[in-house]
């Protein structure tokens, strides 16, 4: 479809003749203003964007799992920015950051005149001087000539001024003016980025720093900056990035209500923070872009065309919108490097603007192992940054599918640990045939076997790790996603924990403590005790009795676990 026709029919806007979209209704909430935005966004931002670019570069759908990774390409044609939203008037002197005001008629520090016509027009040629001064030579004579007839600040000129803005190095501002309405209120906004403390105050928070303790900071600064970046929504990344991150975060902490947005040119994906509900232990984040549909399933596939949903029908090309989940930090969690997962995602229509729900776009595992199968085959063809740093191209030699299987596996541990019995089996099965092939042992042993250590060790920490995301499920009495019995429950653990003690040598040292934490923590349940353990033998029943023997077996096994630690730690 062609771009200017998008949102055509959106209930919240208005689509003029030359394609320009204005409000349809007054911007009465910051959620009003932030939808319309959003849909200006995805026009201008990235619909036209598309059209205009023969080699438009679109997402990778699993760009938009977590955990996220840096891009090593800037494509500087493409428009990028970063903005906020206040729910609030501005007050100059009083802000935490600094920007070039733009005023309105109704702004009480606007300069006086004799009649109305003349406040414009001074307003107007002092709105149009700010925004010129930060605007490239080559764009002032466009800029003057499309915005002559129009008033700057109101919202309904933000579809010609973000074709500008997109191109501007910093933020612009949106906030409540005298009356209480939403307008353009600053641009070249400098977003404050304490980074330093937020970090250090973070990582004492969830003590993986210590006061004093220069080993502890240096072993762990790495996790605890990617940990808190990703509760935003970003990768260890450019400044633009860790700014509206770091200063979403201070305005979360102030109590305001506000919406930072940024367009990465090397990610092209708008994020969103969002903090509109007060309570939330994070803003909101969402993204939005452009992704191509892989999945050849009838049932993704019939309703997305049914429904007129491809922006581009022939490349199979959508309009995405995925909300994410913060977690807090646990360090009993098996995946306690899990800050963000996916909650929801949404297709949105080209015409309406409406999102359809249901549809798996990014999670599609079926595309998973087909790609799994390509890298190890050497027929994978696209682009992988390898431990953050290294960009690798294709997969034509073993040293470029051994660098792909790190990424992948980097990539996919937390949820590989989660993945059904059925679906890991799948993708072992995938694996094993390359790690372990015997054409494949020599080179694998003697040239690359560097990078094949540090995918083994990847895969074995996933191997061992979904063990131990079984205790941690059985410690609430759930096995392979259904309710168990408490015979059921004490069982399986001490099956489970046997055959960790006889590899322990071989275990993770986290993992390890892990295991003996959920470990305590099933016998240290109070209704179990009660019931099984503290009763007379003769009180219980068969039943019963297999309890009371198994729970002892398991302190057993707790303690040879403890004992076998002490000895690694000793040596």
């Amino acid at each position: 479809m062609h771009w200017q026709s998008l949102f055509s029919h959106a209930s919240e806007v208005r689509c003029l003749e030359d394609g320009m979209l204005v409000p349809a209704r007054p911007l009465s909430t910051l959620a009003d203003l932030a939808r319309f935005i959003e849909l200006v966004h995805m026009k201008f931002c990235l619909a036209k964007p598309y059209a205009e670019t023969p080699d438009y570069p679109l997402v990778d759908p699993r760009e938009l799992l977590p955990s996220f990774e840096p891009n090593l390409f800037e494509y500087a044609a493409l428009p990028g920015f970063s903005m906020v939203i206040f729910d609030r008037p501005l007050s100059p002197l009083d802000e935490v950051f600094q920007y070039d005001i733009l005023r309105t008629c109704h702004d009480p520090d606007a300069a006086p005149a004799g009649d109305f016509c003349l406040l414009e027009e001074n307003i107007h040629r002092h709105n149009q001087e700010t925004f010129e001064r930060h605007l490239p030579k080559h764009q002032r004579e466009a800029f003057r000539e499309a915005t002559s007839a129009l008033s700057i600040a109101d919202p309904a000129a933000y579809s010609t001024l973000i074709q500008f803005l997109g191109h501007m190095d910093r933020a612009h501002v949106f906030s409540r003016d005298s009356r209480g309405e939403f307008y353009l209120s600053g641009i070249y906004a400098s977003f404050p980025s304490d980074l330093d403390t937020e970090l250090k105050r973070f990582g004492l928070k969830i003590k993986k720093f210590q006061p004093g303790n220069n080993r502890l900071y240096v072993a762990n600064r790495e996790f605890v900056y990617q940990f808190l970046m990703e509760l935003y929504g970003y990768p260890i990344s450019s400044e633009r990035k860790t700014s509206a991150a770091i200063f979403a975060r201070r305005l979360h902490k102030m109590g305001e209500r506000f919406c930072i947005k940024v367009l990465g040119q090397s990610d092209r994906t708008i994020t969103t923070l969002m903090s509109d509900e007060p309570g939330r232990p994070y803003p909101q984040v969402t993204k939005a872009c452009l992704v191509r549909l892989e999945s050849r399933s009838a049932e993704v596939l019939n309703p997305l065309e049914q429904g007129g949903y491809f922006l581009d029908p022939q490349r199979r090309v959508l309009l995405v919108r995925i909300t994410y989940r913060q977690h807090k930090y646990d360090p009993n969690n098996v995946r306690q490097e899990r800050a963000i997962s996916v909650l929801r995602q949404e297709i949105i229509h080209p015409h309406t603007g409406q999102a359809l729900t249901g549809i798996n776009i990014i999670k599609d595992s079926y595309t998973m192992v087909l790609k799994l199968n390509d890298i190890v085959r050497g027929e994978f063809m696209g682009r992988v940054l390898y431990k953050g740093r290294e960009l690798v191209e294709n997969t034509e030699t073993h040293e470029k599918r051994l660098k792909f299987l790190h990424a992948w596996l980097t990539k996919h541990q937390r949820r590989m640990v989660g993945y059904s019995d059925e679906f890991y089996a799948s993708i072992t099965k995938v694996l094993d045939s390359y790690l372990f092939n015997k054409d494949y042992l020599d080179i694998f042993s003697t040239q690359l076997n560097a990078v094949y250590q540090e995918v083994w060790k990847l895969y074995s920490f996933i191997q061992q790790a979904r063990r131990v995301k079984q205790l941690q499920d059985l410690k609430e009495r759930i096995y392979r996603g259904k309710k168990i019995s408490y015979k059921e429950m004490i069982t399986l653990v001490v099956k489970i924990i046997t055959e960790f003690k006889f590899e322990a040598v071989n275990y993770f040292p986290e993992l390890m403590d892990k295991t003996i934490h959920f470990a305590e923590q099933i016998l240290a349940d109070r209704y179990l005790i009660k019931r099984y353990i503290a009763p007379k033998d003769d009180d219980l029943t068969a039943s019963g009795l297999h309890i009371k023997k198994y729970y002892g077996r398991l302190v057993g096994l707790v303690d040879e676990l403890k004992a076998i630690r002490r000895i690694r730690t000793t040596t």
